[in-house]
């Protein structure tokens, strides 16, 4: 049995858990998610408690029980409190700014990069540090992600942009090859 799908799950104040069916769907102050749920997986919510159980003892159902209960609470916690990912800009001139819901981002192109917030995602600029947040744990990584695909940093300088608790393993360069070097 999966250490982590065995854990109860307990329901925050202000926040709902329903099944229906193949469904479970969680909804709080910060909008609604939805998971559907595979073959073998029942939920049971009873008393503020949601638990997570399997069917039988076959491979994919033992696979998907924790994986099933994490989604779900990663569920909770994104309609209540909601996930958050913040990224920096590192390097001259790089800088980033929302237009509603559009983040502009001038990072050493020719061009500006133009990124849109997809439904429930919204984007914070302050300085050279950009926030992603929103309800979906998924959804927000992905977009995160998808900045930090535009200029991802480079081991030389560690110019780009990455996450704010990235640590960037850097190359000694051409100079520091040359002083090393056999005599």
């Amino acid at each position: 049995m999966s250490k982590i799908g065995k854990l109860p799950i307990s329901i925050p104040a202000g926040a709902t858990v329903n099944v229906e069916g193949r469904h479970v769907t969680a909804v709080g102050p910060k909008g609604t998610l939805t998971q559907k749920l595979p073959r073998g997986i029942e939920v049971e919510v009873k008393d503020g408690i949601v638990n997570v159980t399997t069917k039988g003892k076959n491979k994919t159902n033992m696979s998907n029980h924790g994986t099933i209960r994490a989604l779900i609470n990663n569920n909770i916690i994104g309609v209540t409190t909601g996930w958050s990912k913040q990224l920096e800009l590192v390097g001259t001139g790089f800088r980033a700014e929302v237009v509603g819901s559009t983040l502009t981002l001038t990072v050493g192109f020719s061009h500006t990069v133009k990124i849109e917030a997809p439904e429930g995602i919204s984007f914070k600029v302050e300085k050279t540090f950009v926030t992603v947040e929103g309800a979906s744990r998924e959804v927000v990584g992905q977009i995160a992600s998808e900045i930090r695909a535009v200029r991802p940093p480079e081991p030389y300088k560690g110019k780009g942009i990455k996450y704010v608790d990235e640590v960037i393993r850097r190359k000694a360069g051409k100079a520091a090859a040359k002083t090393t070097g056999a005599a």
